[in-house]
């Protein structure tokens, strides 16, 4: 599993052009579902969100998290993330997860950024055509891979 995590000032997404999910203070979370990913994968990603410190303190110093500050998350599912661009221009997409356990995935993911603590996870809309609109914080962003940390099967 794969996420950029970006801090902002706020973030939207449109499907139709209609908002569907926005949020302010807080994180726009991209995440991408790689093939063979689990729930543990999910729960392990989430935790991390929830506990990464990126806001600033008092003394200005990049030590609060998205619950010290009582932030908001918007979550968009981002299958290019998996994208495998080793060979030639054209990217490969062939490790993403397949749709329905992608999604599953998703949402799993966001009821465990509830569960952690997180006051309000909006969304997109799974495999629809979006628009996101951001307002960058900073700018601030984050690369996260489950691959980087064991995740008990």
């Amino acid at each position: 599993m794969k996420a950029v995590i970006q801090r902002v000032k706020s973030s939207s997404v449109r499907v139709d052009g209609e908002i569907v999910g926005q949020v302010g203070h807080g994180y726009l979370v991209l995440l991408g579902v790689m093939d063979g990913d689990t729930k543990a994968h999910a729960e392990m990603m989430a935790n991390k969100t929830s506990a990464l410190r990126i806001f600033c303190d008092e003394d200005d110093k990049m030590n609060k998290s998205i619950l010290d500050i009582d932030g908001e998350i918007l979550v968009v599912s981002q299958f290019t993330l998996c994208a495998d661009v080793k060979k030639g221009n054209r990217p490969s997409f062939a490790a993403s997860a397949a749709p329905d356990i992608a999604n599953e995935l998703y949402e799993y993911y966001m009821e465990c950024l509830k569960k952690n603590g997180v006051r309000k996870v909006e969304h997109g809309i799974f495999a629809a055509e979006m628009e996101v609109s951001i307002v960058n914080d900073g700018p601030v962003t984050i690369l996260y891979d489950t691959d980087i940390w064991k995740v008990k099967q």
